[in-house]
């Protein structure tokens, strides 16, 4: 009864394509955005900040990439961890090697060169497709760690191929407390998310849900099926790459090629399954799921195995994760191919017709 949308009349076609046509929508995501922006860095710990939000921005900003060449598109890509390490040693090294280079330059720069990777790792989507083209996506990975470890150009020529930024700016603000880096990490994930969301309601976006759905289908009615895909893989890999970028730069600090391994991609891929395929919103319910779950777990399975009488030491707790994450994917391919995305669409649903019989 207090989600519907009686009495909201459209008078134009812009209001009628609207990224949220309906009132409630639009007041729960203000609400969301003042809470994101206000509350959060009111409330939350240096703990909260560093070790839990900052992730998950950025890991919902990465899946946001995968979720457009994966979900929208139907490219099976197993290379994102690749495009994060291309994005962030190329923002490093524009950073260090131009003298006063913007921060925010710097990160847009790194997501062109990840784009650029992307597009020559994509070209096999013209020939091949599913399997073969995960395999050849995963061929990426392997010539990203081969090329960081083993060309010193890329790590300014550090011995030990770790590399490390610091007195980070953004228009002569210091990015140098968690605060700070929490507010810049949310405004380059917002700005992006509007972006990708608008993107996908349009033409491009169109044409990408066609190559998923019926590639033969789609060319027949004269979408290109060469450029669907490697527009695809260009987005998507700007976004991973940027993603790269503020994961190395923000988070971590200093890093070398091993904190961008396969492992990454698929963290990132699970993110997606789990969070809902073909639904921007999945990036977000996916790294949520992915970042809270091992804390949850790292608390509750040590208390649950100590109530039964036994002890459960920190491998075994990683072990259960690791079961954990493969049994929920499994479950959601089978129950819930579209993830949590879907059910909570499910749930607006049955809001949108409560209290009548559905």
């Amino acid at each position: 009864m207090f989600y519907r949308e009686n009495g909201q009349f459209k008078t134009s076609y812009r209001a009628d394509q609207q990224l949220f046509p309906v009132a409630q929508d639009r007041y729960a995501m203000g609400a969301l955005l003042l809470c994101a922006f206000g509350v959060v860095p009111a409330l939350a710990s240096d703990y909260w900040l560093t070790n839990i939000l900052i992730p998950f921005l950025i890991f919902s900003l990465a899946a946001i990439g995968v979720n457009i060449l994966v979900g929208y598109c139907g490219q099976i890509s197993l290379g994102s961890g690749a495009f994060m390490a291309v994005g962030a040693y190329a923002a490093y090294n524009f950073f260090v090697r131009m003298e006063g280079i913007p921060l925010v330059l710097a990160l847009v720069l790194g997501g062109v060169c990840a784009m650029l990777f992307g597009v020559l790792f994509g070209l096999p989507s013209l020939r091949v497709k599913g399997l073969y083209l995960a395999v050849a996506t995963l061929a990426a990975q392997f010539f990203a760690d081969w090329m960081f470890l083993r060309i010193p150009w890329f790590t300014n020529h550090s011995p030990s191929g770790s590399v490390s930024v610091s007195n980070l700016q953004v228009a002569g603000l210091a990015l140098d407390n968690p605060l700070a880096k929490y507010l810049f990490c949310l405004t380059v994930l917002a700005v992006i998310a509007l972006v990708a969301k608008n993107l996908v309601r349009g033409a491009v976006g169109r044409e990408w849900m066609a190559i998923r759905d019926m590639d033969v289908a789609a060319a027949v009615i004269g979408i290109r099926p060469m450029y669907a895909k490697l527009s695809a893989f260009a987005v998507s890999s700007f976004i991973i790459g940027v993603a790269g970028a503020l994961w190395a730069f923000i988070y971590l600090g200093a890093w070398e090629p091993a904190a961008f391994s396969v492992d990454q991609s698929f963290k990132l891929l699970f993110m997606v399954i789990i969070g809902g395929m073909g639904a921007i919103s999945g990036a977000f319910w996916g790294a949520a799921f992915m970042v809270l779950l091992p804390i949850f777990l790292s608390q509750f399975l040590p208390l649950l195995a100590r109530w039964v009488g036994l002890e459960m030491s920190t491998a075994g707790v990683s072990h259960a994760e690791l079961m954990l994450f493969g049994g929920l994917i499994v479950w959601f391919l089978i129950v819930e191919p579209y993830g949590l995305a879907k059910l909570w669409a499910v749930a607006r649903q049955k809001l949108r017709l409560w209290p009548f019989p559905h």
